[in-house]
């Protein structure tokens, strides 16, 4: 248990806005036990600028984010090292992208199986506290860390938010549970076509980046719609 939160606490004084630690010795061809899942919050005003389309400010962010993150779980991986455990903190530089936008350990299933959140009809990781309006990394290792229960079905209900503004309509409405294929919530194809295209319209930049999706989402509203806490 003290490990655990002496890991918890050093990726939050890193800049973690969520970290949770989930089972991950039954996926195939892993070789961890425990996978540390890390979020950061995307700024509300970048959010609110996103329900009409992509902005330049959007993409600088996204890649100081990604920055970011790749701190924060090198910290991490550096701590375990030290206490002499296995540990492999996979930044942007170590995850190979596959031509069908698919990663061999995604963040999302690491973030799940941590109790994170749920995917959703957006095909992101939507948090009760922050919506989809995040940016995750993972940390994988075999330090005993102590993990929670993992999230196995969606939580969005019968909302279409989501689905309705897509603007390349590639969402399926599909209620997510673990397990599940990913092409039965997304038509990838359509929606990377449409982020370049409308990406390069709105900005100039040839880059996949929408972020509509987790802009529109109820839970990102409802993160939106919250007083800033005083201190």
């Amino acid at each position: 248990m003290k490990l655990t939160e002496e890991v918890k606490e050093l990726l939050c004084r890193e800049g973690a806005g969520l970290v949770g630690v989930g089972d991950i010795s039954q996926v195939p061809n892993c070789g961890y036990k425990s996978g540390v899942a890390i979020a950061v919050p995307i700024p509300k005003k970048i959010i609110i600028d996103l329900q009409k389309a992509p902005t330049k400010e959007y993409y600088d962010l996204y890649s100081s984010l990604n920055k970011k993150l790749n701190r924060i779980v090198l910290a991490g991986e550096e701590f375990l090292k030290n206490k002499g455990f296995e540990a492999y903190a996979q930044t942007t530089d170590r995850v190979k992208v596959e031509p069908d936008h698919i990663t061999r350990l995604p963040h999302k299933t690491v973030a799940v199986r941590a109790g994170l959140g749920w995917i959703g009809k957006n095909c992101l990781l939507v948090t009760s506290k922050y919506g989809s309006a995040i940016r995750i990394s993972s940390l994988l290792t075999n330090a005993p860390l102590v993990c929670a229960e993992p999230i196995a079905y969606s939580m969005c209900g019968n909302c279409t938010l989501c689905v309705e503004k897509c603007p390349a309509q590639a969402l399926k409405g599909t209620l997510w549970e673990a397990g599940m294929q990913r092409e039965k919530l997304v038509d990838v194809k359509k929606c990377f076509k449409k982020q370049v295209e409308i990406m390069y319209e709105e900005t100039g930049i040839k880059e996949d980046l929408c972020g509509k999706c987790f802009a529109v989402c109820a839970y990102t509203q409802k993160y939106l719609q919250e007083k800033p806490e005083h201190i």
